[in-house]
């Protein structure tokens, strides 16, 4: 299996007071930091290479996860440094750390689907870039995806229009090429690079159906908790 990067740095204003003083990764989600869900799930599929991206408050995330050993991972770290550096340039600085393809998901999200399917995906696809879409119909946030027959036709995240019905699933595949033309403490925001690649043709999707979780808010939180309690109970 691929590494991970793990984008883990931003600073969760939405989840004040909270987030005041723990990073939004060691958030407790039903008696468990939810970046330790994570790194056990991944593991579960497979995964032995994690790199986490942190930036606010990460060295409390690098003290409770260590090395990852005891959880049977290998777990690196790339620190933003001073200057937040986006989601892209997160990624950027890390490359050093991942191999010329990685997967990039979010510290934030829980998705309950096939990793290996994705990764698979990636590489039939012969492209630079893969990433996993939901058909939302703006259920869970706005859609920004234009998904038909299989393929990406655009994906806009800042400007979303009507006919676009799926939305970034929060995990896609990468080739370290797509960053290295970018200077190691230059600002850039995934999301950017994604449009760019999805206007070129360069942007091969695989759907999924399953509903994810987020903590990037106190509702979506909540919603996140009782999942892992009904989880728990079962």
């Amino acid at each position: 299996m691929l590494p991970v990067a793990i984008l883990a740095g931003g600073l969760a204003t939405r989840l004040r007071p909270i987030t005041e003083t723990i990073p939004k990764a060691l958030v407790d989600v039903a008696g468990k930091p939810f970046i330790v869900r994570q790194l056990e799930y991944l593991r579960t599929q497979g995964f032995m290479r994690i790199v986490l991206c942190v930036g606010y408050l990460g060295e409390q995330i690098e003290e409770v996860v260590g090395d990852g050993r005891a959880l049977g991972l290998d777990v690196a770290y790339s620190y933003d440094g001073p200057r937040l550096l986006g989601t892209g340039g997160a990624l950027r600085r890390a490359l050093p750390l991942l191999g010329n393809h990685f997967l990039v998901m979010y510290g934030d999200s829980w998705l309950p689907i096939d990793f290996g399917a994705v990764q698979r995906s990636f590489f039939a696809s012969a492209l630079p870039a893969l990433m996993v879409v939901l058909h939302n119909g703006d259920r869970w946030d706005k859609s920004n995806v234009l998904f038909r027959a299989g393929r990406i036709i655009e994906y806009n995240k800042r400007s979303p229009r009507p006919e676009m019905a799926h939305i970034d699933y929060g995990v896609g595949v990468m080739s370290a090429s797509l960053l290295a033309g970018y200077a190691d403490d230059q600002p850039v925001d995934l999301a950017d690079i994604y449009h760019s690649l999805s206007l070129r043709g360069d942007l091969a999707g695989i759907e999924v159906t399953e509903r994810f979780y987020e903590i990037g808010s106190h509702e979506s939180l909540n919603e996140a908790i009782a999942f892992f309690a009904r989880r728990k109970s079962t």
